[in-house]
Order: C-alpha cells, then sequence, then structure tokens
C-alpha cells in the first residue's frame, strides 16, 4: 500500500489500516500487487481517503537539541520531541536556523531538509504519533568550520 509515493505497508486481504495521519487531511493510496515469484504490478488506479476532524484537546510539542558528540570539523546531533499538548500528535515538525555554516550530512528518524542555514525536520511514517507526556528522538550528523552554537527549534504539532 502506497500513501502518495511512500511505502506504508503490505497485507495480504483486501483491508488496511494506515496510522499517523492528520486529522481533517486527505491522503491518495494506490496498491501493487506481488505474485508469488515477487513480480510486482503496476501501479492500481488511486483511491482519496479524508480522516475526520480531531478530537478534543490540543496538539502541542516541544523539542530539545542536544551536541552528543563534537570532534571540531562536525558533530552528531540528537532532538527529542516532546508531546506538550492534551491529545496524542499525528505528526510533527521541527525549524532551525543555524548561526554557523553548519551543513547535515546525514539524518536518521526524520524526513530532513536543509536549504542554507533553514532547516526543517519531520516525523518519519514511524514516529508522527507521540501520547501525551511522551516522546520521541531524531539526529542527524553535519559538518562545519568556525562556531557550532546550539540553535533555537520550534516545535508544531497536528
Amino acid at each position: 500500500m502506497y500513501r502518495g509515493a511512500t511505502l506504508t505497508g503490505s497485507t495480504t486481504g483486501t483491508t488496511f489500516t494506515d496510522s499517523g495521519l492528520a486529522p481533517a487531511t486527505s491522503y491518495s493510496y494506490t496498491v501493487r500487487a506481488r505474485d508469488a515469484a515477487g513480480n510486482a504490478s503496476a501501479a492500481s488506479a488511486s483511491v482519496t481517503a479524508t480522516t475526520t476532524g480531531g478530537g478534543g484537546g490540543s496538539g502541542g510539542c516541544t523539542a530539545t537539541y542536544h551536541v552528543d558528540n563534537d570532534w571540531g570539523a562536525g558533530f552528531v546531533a540528537t532532538v527529542t520531541v516532546a508531546n506538550s499538548g492534551t491529545r496524542a500528535t499525528a505528526s510533527w515538525r521541527v525549524t532551525w536556523t543555524f548561526g554557523g555554516n553548519q551543513r547535515i550530512t546525514n539524518s536518521w528518524n526524520t524526513a530532513l531538509i536543509q536549504s542554507g542555514a533553514a532547516v526543517s525536520a519531520g516525523n518519519a511514517p514511524y514516529n508522527g504519533a507521540v501520547a501525551v507526556g511522551a516522546s520521541t528522538t531524531f539526529g542527524f550528523q553535519a559538518g562545519y568550520s568556525g562556531g557550532n552554537a546550539a540553535p533555537t527549534l520550534t516545535c508544531t504539532a497536528t
């Protein structure tokens, strides 16, 4: 089962339940069948499903930044995303702007985009749902020359 271009899971039956979706949002799905030899069919025609509106409570998150290791020309950092709302999140996004010339070379547990000094890190398909009071983490490796001050993070959740 594909949500857009992303493989979200598989099933041997005729139904599939997706998770970690944002409320009041439309998603497009396609299916590719596999035969006993593992050959995949062409994608099916797409079908669109829309989630219902959010329930009570508010979604919110905070993000903290920690440099795990810094060797002068590069570093590894972990960002912790904590649910500070009154209902589970369906997704989250953390943004920041580096103050120097840090350049991310690798990341994990996130869909991360860097454009110049600006960074936007969103949840992966498997870690967008964060229960009230719980947290998840993602990390990255980056190179730099000069200073490496910790940036100010902004976290948004749905």
